[in-house]
Order: structure tokens, then sequence, then C-alpha cells
């Protein structure tokens, strides 16, 4: 990677401000998942010094608590104003360590800094309230403070955004946080802590810790020091880590898996349809917990549908991410493998294959952007979260039976659908068992409003107003004034 700025690439664990590696020296590789090189390693932290981390994020919280909101949000802004300023080498390491395509890259770091910004002033804003008291004498006051020492486990698909989602609202309140990005794509999360440290972050206030997910996820579960873990990942380690962070009775956020439904309806326009379900399907090559799955269209239009749609999923470029392709590679072997399990279970039970299909011919690391049709609920397809470029489309009739179909699953993060009925919008933006309902637009996701699930996606929401809600504690206070 040639980096204008050579100091954002670090190799080290972010602890108290210093870069340290583990004292047992033992290292992890790290991979760029499209040619498979090394780009460099991280520690394998222990057990230990991960505790010695969650000290020094107690001794820093209080002080840090003890500043004003706009102080804080002095520094975060100055956090913000570095990442612009250093886009192109974020994108750069991001696109390295993840495969995503320059433009995506590029985008999330952009998205990222978004959260920063918002939570830099939404932390002004943490209001409490005074309740009218029954007797004159007495006082009824609610406060919001810091929770305390916070912890992240984040995902490798969005290596900046999931951190900074998390990190900005836990700042801004007065809370530390020690953060565990994943092995496959830690180096944007160290990147992001050394202009942390450029713009005047106290010690101890946001550390970085990498290693093992087992030995550092115990840690941060189990610790008592820790008041609150937010974790971005699969719902079989969401419960674990639930399971974990019982002893504690510790403040949870789980965003969880996902299985979002896509749905057109007849009277939508079409072309603005099959733009959304490009946007939503193909981004990041499928690896997205709230990339459309299950594409449900309307009979009366499902032959049109499918021929354009086609010709638009043709038309995308796949390669190397750092060419700027529209599709990039899958995040390693195992992603390729799982895809092509999933893809040959549902053509071997009768599925059709409309496009792709195979990986790449040039790049294996890529899986070309495919379409099936004629899927039934005995593939595993019509149940599991894709994660892949795959688009499974599905015909349906009538507005109960796709609505049924839609709410089908344990999971229930977010769903779409396409319509011009204003009457149906609220019929089945209601019905929908979902956190999150997009209408005529693949895209939802904004610092400005809460992501997050409901049923096995999850609990608990990120951005907006509510995001800072996870970070706080209620207090309330009653006094007697006296005479």
């Amino acid at each position: 990677m040639q980096l204008q700025n050579p100091t954002l690439f670090r190799q080290h664990a972010l602890i108290n401000h210093e870069w340290r590696q583990s004292a047992h020296g033992k290292r992890i590789d790290v991979t760029n998942p499209f040619d498979q090189t090394i780009i460099g390693s991280i520690p394998d932290l222990s057990a230990d010094e991960v505790r010695d981390a969650v000290q020094f994020a107690k001794d820093a919280q209080k002080a840090w608590a003890d500043k004003t909101a706009f102080e804080r949000g002095e520094i975060l802004h100055r956090w913000a104003d570095l990442i612009d300023q250093n886009i192109d080498d974020l994108a750069l390491i991001m696109t390295t360590e993840q495969g995503k395509p320059l433009k995506e890259s590029k985008g999330e770091i952009g998205y990222a800094n978004s959260f920063i910004r918002w939570f830099a002033e939404e932390g002004k804003r943490i209001y409490g309230d005074t309740i009218p008291a029954k007797h004159a004498k007495l006082r009824h006051i609610v406060l919001k403070q810091p929770i305390g020492v916070c912890a992240a486990i984040t995902p490798w698909n969005f290596p900046a955004a999931m951190i900074t989602r998390k990190v900005a609202p836990a700042l801004a309140s007065g809370c530390t946080m020690i953060v565990r990005p994943d092995s496959q794509t830690p180096f944007s999360a160290l990147a992001l802590g050394e202009l942390a440290i450029q713009a005047g972050l106290p010690k101890g206030v946001l550390q970085i810790v990498t290693g093992e997910a087992k030995v550092i996820g115990s840690v941060l579960t189990e610790h008592p020091d820790i008041k609150k873990l937010s974790f971005t990942g699969s719902t079989q380690v969401g419960k674990l880590l639930m399971a974990q962070s019982a002893s504690t009775l510790k403040k949870l956020s789980l965003e969880l898996g996902g299985n979002a439904p896509f749905i057109i309806f007849d009277d939508a326009n079409i072309d603005k349809a099959i733009e959304g379900v490009m946007s939503s399907k193909y981004r990041n090559a499928g690896q997205t917990c709230v990339c459309a799955n299950r594409i449900y269209v309307q009979r009366g239009i499902f032959d049109e549908f499918v021929s354009l749609f086609k010709q638009k999923v043709e038309a995308l470029s796949v390669g190397s991410g750092l060419d700027d392709p529209d599709l990039g590679c899958l995040i390693n072997e195992k992603a390729i493998k799982n895809t092509q399990e999933l893809l040959k279970d549902a053509l071997d039970k009768g599925a059709t294959l409309i496009t792709g299909g195979t990986p790449h011919p040039k790049h294996p690391a890529c899986f070309l952007p495919t379409v099936v049709t004629d899927i039934t609920s005995q593939m595993r397809i019509a149940h599991e979260e894709i994660f892949a470029p795959i688009a499974a489309l599905y015909p349906f009739d009538t507005e109960s039976e796709v609505i049924a179909q839609a709410n089908d699953t344990p999971y229930g993060l977010a769903a779409y659908f396409y319509t011009d009925n204003h009457a149906r919008s609220w019929r089945v933006t209601e019905r929908l068992e979902y956190g999150m309902v997009a209408q005529n637009t693949g895209l939802l996701s904004t610092e400005v409003a809460p992501f997050g699930g409901v049923k096995e996606s999850g609990f608990g929401r990120e951005g907006s107003k509510y995001g800072m809600d996870e970070y706080v504690t209620t207090k309330y206070w009653c006094l007697d004034i006296g005479e």
C-alpha cells in the first residue's frame, strides 16, 4: 500500500495511547482476500493484556465524563476532520484488507464519519426531566449519565462504519470504549485509532485490542467493570455473548443476522425497483446484513422484471477492489465455498439459474453476480442469510400472501417494498415484523435514523437520538426541599 500518510498503517494493539505487541509475541497474519497475499499482522493479545485495557478505560472514564459535552464534541469534530483529510488512505487500507471496491470504501468512510459528527452534536442534547410532584415540598428530577466503560465487537464487512456507529455515541456521552475489530480487517480500526490520538482524545478513552475472538470476548463479556457491550455479527455468536454477559447483567445491544424481504408490487415503477434491488443486493458483493435476501415480485410483472434485471446484473463488472469494479471479492475461501454449496443445494432441488452461478473465471476470489428463480421452501437459500451476490427471485399473487412469506423467518432486521399505493404503504409497513422498513428505496442506513432489528436479529438501536440512549443510564432524583 502506497499511503500518503504511512502513520495510518499500524500493526500493534492500541492500549492507553501506546502501540503494543503481545507479551508472548504471538501474532495473527492479515491477508488481502483478493489474492491471499499477506498485508501485515496484528498482536494476539492475552486475556491479562485485555484486562489491562479495561483498567485503563476505567481510570480514564471519570475525567472524560467530567468534560462538558461541548469539550468532548470539539475533540470528536477534530477526529472527523482528520478522517476527511485522510479518506484516500483509509479507503485504500479498507479495500486492501476487505476487498470491496474503492468507491464503496470511500463511501463507507464518509458514512462512518457521519456518525462521529452527528454524535459530537447529539451529546449536547442528552436531556433529563423535571417531573411535577404530588406534594409541594418534593421535587422529582431525572438525570441522564454515562453508563461507564463500554466495549464493542465489530465485524469484517464494514470495518470502519461499525466502529464509529458504536464509538461515537459512547464517547459523546462520556463513556470510554474498548473495540475488538475482526482479525480479518483490523487495520481500518487501527488507522481510526491513530487519528483519534492525533485529534487529542485522552489516554484510555478509546482502545483497540486485537487477537482471538474467544479470548477477548470472554474478558469483555465477563469483566464487571465493563457496563455495556455492543456487538454486530451473527445471531449464533450474539446468543453466546448474551449468555456470557449474564453473570454481570451487562447492558447489551446486539445487531445480528438478517433475512431481508424485498417486495415489488405490480403498481411500482419497475425501473426504480430494479435500481433499488441492485443497490441493496450487490453492494459489498452481497455481504451485508440488510441486503435483499428474498426478492418477491408480483406475478403480473415477474417475467418482465426477470428479463430487465438479468440485463442489469450481467452488465456489472467484477474484479479487484483496487481496480474499482462494481463488485469486489468475497472475504475468504470459506465464503466462496459456502456460496457454491448454497447455490448447488438450490439447483439440485429444482431452482433455475438465470445468470452467473460460478466464481469469476479470472478471479477465483470473486463470485459472479447471480440470479435464480423457482425457489421452494425445501431449499436452504429460502431460509438462510445468503451473504453473497446471489439474488433469489420469488413470484407472488396477493398482498396478504407475500406479507406472510416475508414474516416467515426468525429474523427481523430490514425489509423493503416498492409500491405507489398510499393505503398499501401503511398496511405493509405496519404488518412487516422488522425493525426497519424501506419503501421505494434500496438503501436505508443513515446516521439520523435508528438502526436495529427485532426477533432474532437482536435489540438496541444505533444512530439517531435513540442510539445515544444505549450509552446512558437514567437516574431518578427525589428531593425534599423542606420549608
